[in-house]
C-alpha cells in the first residue's frame, strides 16, 4: 500500500495537556501536521516491547499523563462540549 493512500480515519480525544505534548513534539521535530506527529509517535510506540502488557485495564485507564481519580477534567467540570460525566 502506498504511503499516500490512507483509507481509515481515526478520531482520538485528547486532554489539553496531551494536545500540548503532541504539539510540542510536532514543532520540536518540525512536522507539518498533527496527523504526521501522531503517525510518528505510533511508529515509535509500536517498537516498544509490551510483552508484559496491562491485562484487564479499561480504555479510560490509558493516558499520557496521570489523571487522578476524577479523570481529565479534575473536579467534575464539564468539558468543551458542555457535558459532564455525571449524567
Amino acid at each position: 500500500m502506498s504511503k499516500d493512500l490512507r483509507g481509515e480515519r481515526l478520531q482520538v480525544m485528547l486532554s489539553p495537556e496531551e494536545l500540548s505534548a503532541l504539539d510540542d513534539f510536532r514543532f520540536r521535530h518540525r512536522m507539518p501536521t498533527r496527523a504526521a506527529a501522531v503517525r510518528e509517535l505510533l511508529k515509535l510506540g509500536l517498537t516498544v516491547d509490551t510483552s508484559d502488557g496491562p491485562a484487564g485495564m479499561k480504555s479510560a485507564d490509558f493516558g499520557v499523563f496521570s489523571r487522578g481519580p476524577a479523570g481529565h477534567l479534575g473536579s467534575g467540570n464539564s468539558g468543551p462540549e458542555g457535558n459532564d460525566a455525571t449524567g
